[in-house]
């Protein structure tokens, strides 16, 4: 090959090798501080396509979660002030019980009316306070509860819980307690039964939603951990690789530079061989 001053081949050459090794350099660099294996769309346009998918899916899978778990707690707001209620019909039944025997007087069984009506008057506060976030859960006013639990808008992932009426003082015939007297305090004994029964099963509904939404949080979790896992598998970087590419990268293109500097001599060569 003969010595040319206007066109220098080897520094041409010299100097794409060293694009070509800055480029994967930066792609390294860039991919391990973002944790990144696709940086820009062009290397790899449909893993980028199919993993932006997947991250759509994790996020809306994550609410998913949050809003079964958010409505557990509701359940279990209502449930506890349902455990209270049966706690005071209980009372309620006792002081009935106690009543109805002539082994009290008629000063002794007013005694126990006020009792019995500060009983009724919680057992009321209770049904109307007890709520989750704007929702009255024990009155009646919400028969209906739709606890959305899924990432898509059909009815699938949607899971719809009824109340089972409502726990109010009228609704459970203890508005008119009167224990004042020994057939008062009887008669008030069949409604603390039909009270305590009506009180279980909407207690035992409470129950059946949550065992389930239970089940839901699980069945998101394993959702949210296998997408996770396929989305990592395309999209997240190979520290190794990359680090192994950025050496690699780094030394090429200091041999790039130390050839381009050799060949950038040449020209000097063929201006000795004129001057002489």
């Amino acid at each position: 090959m003969g010595l040319r001053v206007t066109t220098n081949m080897a520094s041409i050459a010299a100097q794409r090798s060293l694009a070509q090794q800055a480029k994967k350099q930066e792609h390294a660099s860039q991919a391990l501080a973002s944790g990144s294996r696709i940086v820009r769309a062009a290397d790899d346009a449909a893993g980028l396509a199919i993993a932006e998918g997947m991250k759509s899916e994790l996020r809306a899978t994550q609410m998913a979660r949050s809003n079964a778990f958010n409505a557990i707690s509701a359940i279990q707001v209502g449930e506890g002030g349902l455990s209270e209620m049966t706690n005071l019909i209980t009372r309620l039944r006792e002081l009935g019980v106690q009543s109805a025997s002539d082994t009290l007087g008629d000063k002794e069984r007013v005694y126990l009316q006020q009792e019995a009506k500060s009983i009724t008057e919680e057992i009321d506060r209770i049904s109307k306070t007890t709520k989750f976030g704007d929702k009255q859960l024990l009155d009646g006013s919400n028969p209906e509860f739709d606890f959305h639990v899924g990432t898509n808008g059909n009815k699938e992932n949607i899971i719809t819980y009824k109340v089972d009426g409502s726990v109010t003082p009228s609704e459970l015939n203890l508005d008119g307690v009167d224990i004042s007297s020994k057939s008062g305090a009887r008669e008030l004994l069949g409604y603390t039964d039909g009270a305590l029964e009506k009180v279980s099963r909407m207690r035992a509904g409470f129950g059946a939603m949550q065992s389930r939404l239970e089940s839901t949080v699980v069945g998101l979790e394993v959702k949210n951990e296998n997408i996770s896992a396929a989305r990592s598998r395309i999209a997240d970087a190979d520290v190794a690789k990359e680090s192994s590419e950025l050496a690699s990268a780094t030394m090429l293109q200091n041999a790039a530079i130390s050839v381009l500097s050799q060949a950038n001599q040449q020209p000097y060569a063929a201006m000795k061989l004129i001057g002489a």
